[in-house]
């Protein structure tokens, strides 16, 4: 590759960079926390291609036809310029139905809100509380859950969120199995609002035999895509 083809790589990735962070694009590729590392790297990588450029032009000597890398190597930005122009959806029930729950153990469970208004909570703060702390702060309570819809292969309906480490690379589920009013027909992928109550009934995953509580629906009702997919709180 030549080195003009080299800076024009640089400079493609750095912009997607910069794009990316500037936007929620980000978020399909890594958690909310790194977008700071994200400009900071489109940033660099524009400066250096502008300094390679700069440097090539001033000290360069013409090189021979002979000596010229094929244009086939320009197809190199493609890749690039996918990112750009097509962004990748998050990942979401495929992932989740082939991959076994990721619910581990939390150092302790922070006093929740009092009061009769229903009590918010994420997908994987209610199956850790039902889980591993019994419910007990759960109880009698009316709950609100967001999360988007999985099947398994008998066709049990999920409530998940994808939890992150550091990228969407290393994304694993926590499930919630729905029972009570659920809706004769769900669709995989699509994001639900459920109101329910805690239940003690539990069942484990099929893929990894890891524990899985149940949540008892009243009402549930389609939501828009969550700013953020993904659901950081189970691993902070």
């Amino acid at each position: 590759m030549n080195r003009l083809a080299q800076t024009a790589l640089l400079f493609l990735l750095g912009a997607t960079l910069l794009h990316a962070g500037t936007t929620d694009l980000y978020l399909r590729y890594v958690k909310e926390g790194l977008r700071p590392l994200v400009l900071l790297a489109g940033a660099v990588l524009i400066v250096t291609a502008a300094a390679t450029l700069w440097y090539d032009r001033r000290g360069a000597p013409a090189h021979d036809d002979h000596h010229r890398e094929p244009r086939i190597s320009w197809l190199l930005t493609l890749p690039v310029l996918a990112l750009i122009l097509v962004a990748p959806p998050a990942l979401g029930s495929y992932s989740a139905a082939h991959t076994g729950t990721a619910l581990t153990k939390p150092f302790g469970f922070p006093a929740l809100p009092t009061g009769d208004a229903p009590l918010h909570l994420a997908v994987a703060d209610y199956a850790g509380r039902a889980i591993y702390d019994d419910g007990r702060a759960l109880r009698d309570r009316e709950l609100k859950i967001t999360g988007f819809v999985t099947l398994d292969r008998e066709g049990a309906p999920y409530l998940v969120r994808m939890g992150l480490n550091c990228c969407a690379a290393d994304a694993q589920p926590v499930k919630i199995a729905l029972t009570g009013n659920v809706p004769p027909v769900l669709r995989p992928d699509t994001w639900l609002e459920i109101t329910g109550t805690y239940t003690p009934r539990r069942t484990k995953d099929p893929v990894n035999d890891g524990p899985i509580p149940y949540l008892k629906v009243t009402t549930a009702r389609p939501v828009p895509t969550p700013h953020d997919p993904y659901d950081e709180t189970w691993n902070t």
